[in-house]
């Protein structure tokens, strides 16, 4: 990808993490580790290190360099914190054109809409200037929050996934939704 992108939204600004700014995405995840916990894999002690994140920005960072991931983070408008993610993962290029959707938002802002502006500014960037045809997002059954987002950006259910992904510990199934480019 030729440079980072940044899309003002009304709450802050979507843009890219450098490795310089692991000390935002190390404290973003440290202070929802609770809230994040019921909807993530069980997480070890190194992913709550400065030294951790240091190491995964920078991992992330060259998969967007690569154009293999579009690694999205919100910040608050002084652009000091992190407050929410969206990350545009697993890009496949050629016949396939898709990726996988994965997000997550600070329990402070949850409820208020932040996620849906982020990701309908997200969205419309991946089909736009990527190119995607297809995007597929995941969700755990009983996560309503999410089925409801989802839906509300036009998501569809494709299918039912019994034991998809190891959360918090347990195999849980996951339902399947996808969004196809409009324009395609």
């Amino acid at each position: 990808m030729d440079a980072i992108p940044t899309m003002n939204i009304s709450r802050g600004v979507i843009t890219v993490l450098t490795p310089d700014h692991a000390e935002l995405i190390y404290q973003y995840y440290l202070s929802n580790q609770d809230h994040f916990a019921p909807w993530e894999p069980k997480r070890d002690k190194d992913f709550y290190s400065l030294a951790g994140w240091r190491e995964r920005i920078t991992n992330s960072f060259n998969l967007f360099q690569q154009e293999m991931m579009l690694p999205l983070v919100v910040l608050d408008q002084q652009e000091h914190e992190m407050i929410a993610s969206c990350n545009f993962s697993n890009i496949v290029l050629g016949a396939f054109q898709a990726c996988h959707l994965g997000y997550s938002v600070d329990l402070r802002y949850q409820g208020t809409g932040l996620m849906l502006e982020t990701l309908q500014h997200a969205i419309h960037y991946v089909f736009e200037h990527l190119d995607m045809h297809r995007i597929m997002a995941n969700y755990l059954p009983h996560n309503v929050r999410s089925e409801a987002l989802l839906k509300k950006l036009g998501f569809q259910q494709e299918g039912y996934a019994k034991s998809y992904l190891k959360i918090n510990g347990q195999w849980q199934d996951h339902i399947l939704t996808a969004l196809v480019n409009p324009n395609h």
